[in-house]
């Protein structure tokens, strides 16, 4: 049986919780230990006491840190870092092509950390980032839509318009699960909205899905240009998996702007696909820089932290109940999917998309797996 510490998240404004207590109650019904660190479920209307009923034991921060298995939401911490030593597993976000400094503590201290953002399905999907994909593409156009306004630094556009004037322009830069949902968001505002992508068969799924409501371009060069340079918002919903996010408009291009348009930027997490991007928290999420506000918070479904930490753990709980059942090794074997998620192993980077980013050596996963 397996000992499972959920610490409280530290980032800022960051309420959602590795586990809730339903979670918690199907773990301890299969004979596992499941160690809360109290408080951390209380940001989303979960008390100490709803834990306590459903089994598990509350806990201080370093005893919630030494248990096998340590399930979270945020990438840790160097605080939460050095709480972490070999033989343990991690499994939460990790974003490590973005965070260098975390993933050489990682490193150091011999962790097997699993990320979420790249366990992949049978289809070769992201079942544990699109939850999250979802939410931040939809919160994207109402964060957009507060950038525009002339309070923000924005131009004072509404992006529905009115009758009789014409309404606000969003360029969606990515078609994937963010920028769908943010195509949603956008066209359901009565914007004039355009999705590019690179994946044809993408444009022609959308083309179908918006029949119309949304243009669909291929994001060539050109016409990524063409789009931003008009756009009254756009936002960026680029992700190449593990990897940091490409550089989708540079300094120049952010010149050619419409004074006072807004740039959201989904991919912060990667990196960030605009050249200006910079990581912000929701206590101070825009800036302005050459005129166009800027909206790069690393966190964005922290904001809506129930709804987000519920999402979360539909998709994650299986997943959970795997490594608990049978160990890391045998659910990550028996799964090629969920082996896509091993990112670091007693000390060596196991997915070469993230060895690349960081400039290190790849591991190869199966042998860390048969290890």
């Amino acid at each position: 049986m397996m000992l499972i510490g959920v610490p409280k998240e530290t980032k800022t404004h960051e309420y959602r919780v590795g586990l809730t207590p339903d979670s918690v109650a199907e773990l301890t019904a299969a004979g596992h230990t499941v160690q809360v660190e109290k408080a951390a479920g209380v940001g989303v209307g979960y008390s100490d006491e709803d834990y306590a009923k459903n089994g598990a034991r509350l806990v201080s921060r370093d005893c919630a840190f030494n248990s096998s298995l340590v399930v979270k939401v945020k990438e840790p911490s160097l605080q939460e870092c050095a709480l972490l030593k070999r033989g343990q597993v991690l499994f939460t976000y990790l974003h490590l092509a973005a965070a260098e400094a975390q993933a050489k503590a990682l490193l150091a201290n011999g962790v097997t950390a699993i990320a979420y953002e790249t366990v992949q399905d049978e289809h070769g999907g992201l079942p544990l980032l699109s939850p999250m994909s979802e939410v931040a593409g939809r919160m994207s156009v109402q964060v957009g839509a507060h950038a525009l306004q002339k309070a923000s630094g924005g131009r004072g556009t509404l992006l529905g318009g009115v009758p009789g004037v014409a309404p606000g322009k969003v360029v969606i830069l990515g078609g994937g699960m963010a920028g769908t949902n943010a195509a949603y968001m956008a066209t359901g505002l009565q914007a004039e909205v355009t999705i590019l992508d690179k994946s044809v068969a993408r444009l022609r799924a959308l083309a179908t899905e918006f029949a119309g409501r949304a243009r669909v371009l291929m994001a060539s060069r050109e016409n990524v240009h063409t789009a931003v340079r008009t756009a009254d918002l756009v936002i960026g919903a680029v992700l190449v998996p593990g990897a940091r996010a490409p550089k989708l408009i540079d300094r120049n291009l952010l010149r050619q702007m419409l004074p006072g348009a807004a740039l959201v930027d989904i991919s912060i997490d990667q990196g960030g696909c605009f050249e200006t991007s910079r990581p912000t928290s929701h206590d101070n999420p825009t800036y302005i820089e050459e005129g166009i506000v800027h909206y790069c918070v690393t966190n964005m479904p922290g904001a809506v932290a129930r709804t987000a930490t519920q999402a979360l753990n539909n998709v994650t709980l299986p997943y959970v109940r795997a490594l608990a059942d049978k160990g890391w090794q045998t659910a990550l074997r028996e799964d090629p999917g969920f082996a896509g998620g091993l990112n670091l192993h007693a000390g060596a980077v196991c997915h070469p998309q993230v060895a690349a980013a960081l400039g290190l050596p790849a591991a190869c996963p199966q042998v860390q797996i048969a290890a």
